[in-house]
């Protein structure tokens, strides 16, 4: 999921080779002195968000805002509860096949909030609709491996053939053209939850802009959203098949993006829960309430290769190896990390060693000003010019305006000839201009979908949607493609160590840093299941303690 620039967990266990982000259930992670908030007696919480919602279409999200609004308002498969278990939702029943291509799925009996049954063909239209090449979705690769999903998304295979049926209201079954490792967890995740065909058709192009346009079978519903404000609600869903497990009647949000603002809205209990910027970290990590999450994510710079500048890799490598990463992680706050791989770290342990530490570049993901100057000259004399300039895109939080700042700094001081401006526009924004191109270098930022490296390495393959720089290498898309289609595991983790090393040594992208969140969230609130892979935040089980 694309991540938004904040003062933005972990914990890990095996499964197989790879190693899950731990979920941490937020108990009596914060305080202040009241130590409780005006709404706390009718199970109501203010919660913040640092970014407008762009899109609540589950077929074309693909941030870490609208997922998290939508795995809280609409359900699939499975959830993801407590320690990453993967719990049944509206499956009650999985079968697998013993060669692992067809799950059959029971489904429990379940509503829509407009009270109409949710059946088995809410899956198979809401899957359609995401692989279908009208539709766009930038995530449809995620498909790939469901029977004639690739195929459809190219345009080269009817949609009805996707591997999904429905067999009767409450039976759903799923063919592979191959064993998928983490089939399972991708279940969990709202690309795979199910849409009702009648509400798309309903609402046409007007279908997720807003919170009047939607239908929802999760536990709550959202209110109040109209697309572009910066405040909206979800409230408990009285059509919810699990309804009397669900404790909270509201969640309020708002979205902060100066953090002073913020905490002041937390000490004046306005607001449950606030992340810190740098120097908040430094003054309040001794209060109670003071939590480290990470988030399974990783920060990079992405490069325009429409642009003839930046096809030259001597430049690229300039450019990461005059950006000093520690200090522009002690500017951000938390306790980010720098980066050195496209992965994040703590995503996956593979062989007793974290993915990020097995395929880390440390030739051109670090600090050398010297080295860089170097590489920048070089990068002229083959340019044929003697100065450059280009922007920075990032959003307008806190932190991308420091990220900006700080690099525009770091940059121009260590690469004479060098004029760097800075561009910095709502979320909404930047990632409308990354998709379209429109911009020099962007600051982005992924978190894992899943827990695997797949998850990462596949955004930078040529025709991936979200390989906004457009870089390309014809052998690290054939590594990627081995990687999916081979049966042998250790050839599988080999293709993947190999295919990120070839894009962080020609530098497709710089790493920034690993991306941890300072918080303060007040002690009453209790039950809140937080994953740094996939979903993040879970409220089903969250209340306000008396």
């Amino acid at each position: 999921m694309r991540g938004v620039m904040t003062m933005k967990l972990t914990k890990v266990f095996s499964v197989g080779a790879v190693a899950l982000v731990s979920a941490s259930v937020l108990a009596a992670c914060g305080s202040n002195k009241s130590g409780s908030s005006s709404s706390n007696a009718k199970q109501v919480v203010n919660w913040i968000e640092n970014a407008e919602i762009p899109t609540m279409d589950l077929s074309k999200a693909t941030d870490v805002t609208s997922m998290n609004q939508l795995g809280n308002v609409e359900e699939g498969l499975y959830r993801l509860g407590e320690n990453d278990k993967v719990e049944n939702a509206l499956a009650t029943k999985t079968q697998v096949s013993k060669d692992g291509k067809t799950w059959t799925f029971t489904l429990r009996k379940s509503k829509w909030s407009d009270g109409t049954p949710l059946t088995a063909k809410d899956f198979v239209f809401s899957w359609r609709r995401t692989v279908n090449p009208k539709t766009a979705s930038e995530y449809a690769y995620l498909f790939e491996g469901v029977h004639n999903a690739t195929q459809i998304s190219a345009g080269k295979a009817p949609v009805n053939s996707l591997g999904v049926e429905a067999q009767g209201d409450y039976k759903l079954v799923v063919r592979l053209d191959k064993r998928i490792p983490y089939f399972k967890l991708l279940m969990g995740f709202p690309l795979f939850f199910p849409q009702q065909e009648k509400a798309v058709q309903k609402f046409g192009y007007k279908y997720g802009t807003a919170s009047k346009y939607m239908v929802y079978n999760g536990p709550f519903v959202q209110k109040g959203w109209t697309g572009s404000n910066l405040s909206w609600k979800l409230v408990k869903n009285p059509n919810y098949w699990d309804k009397s497990a669900v404790k909270l009647k509201a969640i309020n949000y708002s979205v902060q993006k100066t953090p002073s603002t913020a905490y002041n809205l937390y000490q004046s209990n306005k607001l449950d829960a606030v992340m810190l910027d740098s120097q908040q970290t430094k003054n309040l990590k001794s209060n109670p309430g003071y939590t480290l999450r990470d988030t399974a994510a990783t920060f990079y710079l992405q490069f325009n290769e429409k642009r003839k500048m930046f096809q030259n890799a001597d430049l690229r490598k300039a450019i990461s190896m005059s950006i000093n990463r520690k200090a522009l992680g002690n500017a951000l706050g938390g306790s980010n990390t720098p980066a050195t791989s496209l992965t994040a770290k703590g995503v996956v342990n593979h062989g007793g060693q974290d993915w990020s530490d097995v395929v880390g570049d440390k030739e051109f993901n670090q600090y050398n000003p010297g080295e860089a100057k170097k590489y920048f000259q070089k990068a002229l004399k083959e340019l044929g010019v003697k100065s450059l300039s280009f922007s920075i895109l990032s959003d307008d939080t806190d932190a991308g305006q420091k990220t900006t700042e700080t690099l525009q700094s770091q940059l121009e001081e260590n690469l004479s000839g060098l004029k760097v401006s800075v561009a910095n526009v709502p979320f909404k924004t930047r990632l409308n201009r990354s998709t379209n191109g429109n911009f020099d270098i962007v600051v982005s930022g992924w978190s894992a979908d899943f827990a695997d490296p797949i998850s990462f390495i596949d955004l930078f393959t040529s025709k991936n949607a979200n390989n906004n720089g457009k870089w390309s290498n014809a052998k690290f898309d054939q590594l990627v493609a081995d990687s999916k289609s081979t049966g042998n595991e250790t050839q599988r983790w080999n293709d993947l160590k190999e295919a990120e090393k070839i894009l962080l040594k020609e530098q497709g992208i710089s790493p920034l840093y690993y991306k941890t969140e300072a918080w303060l969230v007040r002690p009453s609130i209790k039950g809140i299941v937080y994953n740094g892979a996939g979903l993040n935040y879970n409220f089903k089980s969250a209340y306000v303690a008396k």
